[in-house]
């Protein structure tokens, strides 16, 4: 494998930063969008059935146990903050919030997309590089040796293929990590909806 990656050029040397860049993001994003992570069903319940009861101030010292702990509490702790407001202003406030933690759900997405689509690229700037010295040296010294050729067309090669290594996988788990974060978002939009009207029935 290593022999690969040295007849592989220095083209091989960002393809294979961005293997361990992909594989880092994979493995951290796996960690930060689980589900007991984002919406933790029983806490969610909880909290709900805390402010139905009109206790919104256990209900706020719930969230503010742990916020950075927990996307749903840190949607649910604005609007808290925001009780003896009109139901609108609450409502804003919430989405917001929402939409702040859509971004951190998304975070490292982009780097991961962007790693997807240049790795291919890299492997094929790899084999015509590759390919270009074969031919300079085909028009210095001759065919020559035809197997020896082929082992220069098939060293150039190595590039592309270490290329599509890393970026199909990492476009598979692009895409399923954009599935997770619509379901989280979906799941949160449903409870912080929930958490307002629990608000204003109270008031």
């Amino acid at each position: 494998m290593f022999d690969l990656l040295i007849k592989g050029g220095v083209v091989m040397i960002p393809i294979g930063i961005c293997s361990i860049l992909a594989l880092a993001i994979i493995i951290e994003r796996f960690w930060s969008l689980r589900s007991q992570q984002i919406v933790p069903k029983r806490e969610i319940q909880y909290i709900e059935s805390l402010v139905n009861r009109g206790r919104l101030n256990e209900a706020i010292d719930v969230c503010e146990g742990n916020p950075s702990n927990s996307s749903y509490r840190r949607i649910v702790l604005s609007g808290l903050d925001k009780a003896g407001e009109k139901r609108h202003i609450i409502k804003e406030v919430v989405e917001e919030a929402g939409r702040q933690e859509v971004v951190y759900l998304e975070r490292y997405l982009t780097l991961l997309g962007t790693i997807a689509s240049i790795t291919p690229l890299l492997g094929l700037l790899g084999t015509v590089l590759g390919m270009i010295k074969v031919f300079a040296t085909i028009s210095a010294v001759g065919v020559g040796d035809p197997s020896v050729l082929a082992s220069g067309i098939g060293e150039s090669l190595i590039t592309t293929a270490a290329g599509l290594t890393v970026a199909i996988p990492t476009v598979s788990f692009h895409r399923y990590f954009n599935r997770v974060i619509d379901r989280h978002v979906v799941a949160l939009e449903r409870s912080a909806l929930v958490i307002v009207e629990h608000i204003k029935s109270g008031h």
